[in-house]
């Protein structure tokens, strides 16, 4: 009798666009994997600074006001699915109460107002990032981009989600992989 083998759980890893994916939206992106099963893949991408969106305006629309020395931040493109959307990725030690889902010991992620509120008081969580939408695959999807060599896979550590800068990031989750970003084609070629 032959079975398939068990699909492996991704959650708390980092996807790392492979060139030539095919999809601008995804060029060189990092993505956080928020949660991953059977039912599909729910993931943030952690190196695309919005362009027109900072954190300080994103507050100002959802009239919150942020304690003096909160600091310019720029609010990220987490994906092209419900753009309209609010997430948090950010360090275990904040919990909200609504509602926080705990990815793993070192990442949670939050998507309801009260963390921004708590953020802009300053007793948020140590290390956070704020994006608009997410990147969300359906059953079976994501094996099948996996097993097509659109994405790499890489343990996810807190320095380089929260600390690496975001135009650094795509080639330091390769390197901690041991890869080099100039030895990756996006042309196939034969030997």
């Amino acid at each position: 009798m032959d079975s398939a083998p068990e699909p492996t759980d991704l959650t708390g890893k980092i996807l790392i666009a492979m060139p030539g994916m095919g999809d601008p939206r995804f060029e060189h992106s990092v993505i956080y994997l928020c949660a991953h099963s059977e039912e599909g893949a729910m993931g943030l991408i952690v190196n695309k600074p919005s362009a027109d969106v900072s954190m300080g305006a994103l507050l100002e629309q959802l009239s919150i006001t942020p304690a003096p020395g909160l600091g310019p931040r720029q609010v990220h493109f987490g994906g092209p699915v419900e753009m309209g959307r609010g997430f948090v990725l950010h360090s275990p030690d904040y919990m909200s109460g609504l509602t926080t889902l705990q990815v793993n010991d070192g990442f949670s992620m939050t998507g309801t107002l009260d963390v921004l509120e708590t953020i802009a008081r300053g007793d948020g969580p140590a290390q956070w990032m704020a994006m608009l939408g997410y990147a969300g695959w359906g059953p079976g999807q994501l094996e099948e981009e996996l097993a097509a060599n659109g994405w790499l896979v890489c343990d996810a550590t807190p320095d380089l989600i929260f600390e690496t800068a975001d135009a650094s990031k795509w080639e330091a989750a390769l390197n901690s992989m041991g890869v080099s970003a100039h030895l990756l084609s996006a042309e196939g070629g034969t030997a």
